[in-house]
């Protein structure tokens, strides 16, 4: 495997920085900005994949699957990372999505040498989360032949797992077997092979739309608001405030008050605003939508 990195797009040279070393730190940072900017345009010719991604991740969460990401080094970092981010987003129990990283919690901070290059550990890190047929696995790996990760896909496979691969080479190994494979090629990295760079922006941007279109889908947004934001710190509960008074037309005030009495939860007390009921009651509605606060507003009218 190790004589063809040479070929792959993910380590190729980019010939627009040969001279990198030799530029100002203006011209350095204009440069990595150009670069950049083909980013977005990459994930555009990819957004079928993701789409059909998302399909698949919401049907397994509405029927008690979960979703997880594995990846090895900047890939795995970035899974977690999104992972993280969805229960004060979005409401959701630590467990729905989870980020796992080679050589385990550790690596996030300092690199665990030799633990991308053991497809025997990523089968291991499978069976110790426990995946089952009911979840799915996505597989992060810039340069798509991460031995880790593919353990990982090979796995959930046999388990019976649908499995996601994302990759920003063309021609990627994880992709053997998987039900959908999002290659989003991004080109050579202004600096050679540092797939942080362009790679792991482009992995972002994916890994934003799978768990954002999913929660959307899910019904944990109204309109374009986070009514499934947690309020754990004074920020967000403030956003809670300002979410009440954007759905409910209520002054500031007023808002407050229905926050306290929701406890906190901006959709009890939009619900009980909108349909002047009981938080008892706005609660019975949401439980009834699956937690969709557009049907229940539509159902108790």
């Amino acid at each position: 495997m190790q004589e063809h990195l040479h070929a792959l797009m993910t380590e190729k040279k980019n010939e627009n920085s040969r001279d990198l070393d030799r530029l100002s730190v203006r011209a350095i940072v204009q440069m990595m900005n150009d670069e950049d900017k083909k980013v977005p345009y990459a994930v555009e010719r990819v957004l079928d994949q993701v789409s059909e991604s998302v399909e698949i991740i919401v049907a397994a969460l509405e029927n008690e699957g979960r979703l997880f990401y594995f990846g090895a080094g900047t890939s795995g970092r970035l899974g977690i990372l999104d992972a993280s981010e969805c229960p004060p987003t979005f409401g959701t129990d630590p467990e729905l999505v989870q980020g796992v990283i080679a050589g385990g919690p550790s690596a996030m901070v300092r690199a665990v040498e030799g633990a991308e290059d053991s497809m025997e550990l990523g089968r291991e890190d499978v069976r110790l989360h426990g995946i089952t047929s009911q979840d799915v696995v996505v597989g992060i790996a810039a340069s798509g032949r991460t031995p880790y990760v593919m353990g990982v896909l090979k796995e959930a496979q046999l388990i019976g797992a649908r499995t996601i691969a994302v990759s920003c080479n063309e021609k990627a190994t994880i992709n053997e077997g998987v039900d959908v494979a999002i290659n989003v090629v991004v080109g050579p990295e202004v600096l050679t092979g540092s797939t942080r760079l362009k790679a792991g922006t482009a992995q972002k941007l994916v890994l934003n739309m799978l768990t954002t279109a999913t929660m959307i889908r899910m019904g944990k947004v109204y309109g374009n608001l986070m009514v499934n934001v947690q309020a754990t710190n004074h920020k967000l509960k403030e956003r809670v405030k300002r979410i009440i008074m954007e759905v409910t037309g209520v002054s500031y005030d007023e808002a407050e008050k229905l926050s306290v009495l929701a406890d906190g939860d901006a959709k009890i007390a939009i619900l009980m605003r909108l349909t002047g009921t009981s938080r008892e009651e706005a609660n019975r509605l949401l439980k009834l939508t699956k937690g969709r606060i557009r049907e229940a507003i539509q159902q108790y009218g």
